[in-house]
């Protein structure tokens, strides 16, 4: 057996025997600040009392074009003071100025936010082994239409990196689903940290949102760090034969809301 598949097999084994439970982000929050010694964050502080707010540094109007000929125009916001120090975006859509705190006609309801992670291989390349690209395609239409916000956040792989990423891609390839293919190369399940998220709410007055998501972990960490999640609202099932087991284990793993039995298969 070539080296190559001999350390593949054996990640395989090693994943199938990791207990199913680890520290999660919810439970334990750990940032690195800019500059500074990795701090550890309990899962029910808020922003307020981390003392962790971020600022507006640029805000500038973006068309965005999708490839099935969709455009719309975004504002897209940067910040300083993120706490890990990378550089996330909001994207706000729509007639999203009626729930800025100062606005003279300010909504009653809350905004419609998706927390979207980046992911190269199927927000630009189309890859049909996840259901981002499609996710990110419906998010821009659906809160364009009312108004609200689309936070690009800088997440490659549920927070473990591009190259990592791939790497548990060979390993989903000899039989590990998404989640074992993390555990076998040491990391979590899902490493993502919505602090930032939070952060950037926070920095455009922004308290309350209705959440455009599937992932139960998404709401969570949002309550905890302060920002009132008053819905959530179910993405579409974005099927193919290529992501059926992806989606699968999103379900059966990570508790997300998906009804596959009755999605239909795109092709």
């Amino acid at each position: 057996m070539m080296a190559g598949n001999r350390i593949l097999h054996e990640r395989v084994a090693l994943a199938r025997m990791a207990p199913s439970r680890f520290v999660r982000p919810q439970q334990l929050i750990s940032s690195t600040v800019r500059g500074a010694k990795s701090m550890s964050i309990p899962a029910k502080a808020t922003l307020a009392t981390v003392g962790s707010h971020a600022a507006v540094r640029r805000a500038i109007d973006v068309r965005i074009r999708f490839t099935d000929g969709f455009s719309t125009t975004a504002r897209v916001f940067t910040f300083n003071g993120l706490i890990d120090g990378r550089e996330h975006l909001l994207l706000a859509l729509g007639n999203w100025e009626q729930y800025a705190p100062n606005s003279s006609q300010q909504s009653v309801t809350a905004p419609l936010a998706r927390l979207h992670s980046e992911c190269l291989t199927g927000d630009v390349f189309g890859s049909e082994r996840c259901d981002c690209g499609p996710q990110l395609r419906e998010s821009v239409e659906t809160i364009a239409a009312t108004g609200g916000f689309l936070l690009y956040l800088r997440q490659e792989g549920r927070g473990i990196g591009l190259y990592a990423k791939l790497d548990a891609y060979a390993l989903q390839e000899v039989g590990l689903d998404t989640y074992e293919a993390n555990l076998a190369l040491g990391h979590g399940e899902d490493e993502r940290d919505y602090t930032e998220a939070a952060q950037m709410l926070d920095a455009l007055g922004i308290g309350s949102v209705r959440l455009l998501t599937n992932n139960p972990d998404k709401t969570r960490q949002l309550t905890a760090l302060g920002i009132d999640v008053v819905e959530e609202i179910p993405t579409g099932v974005h099927l193919t034969t290529a992501n059926a087991r992806y989606l699968t284990a999103k379900r059966d793993r990570t508790a997300h809301t998906l009804d596959i039995s009755s999605a239909r298969t795109r092709t």
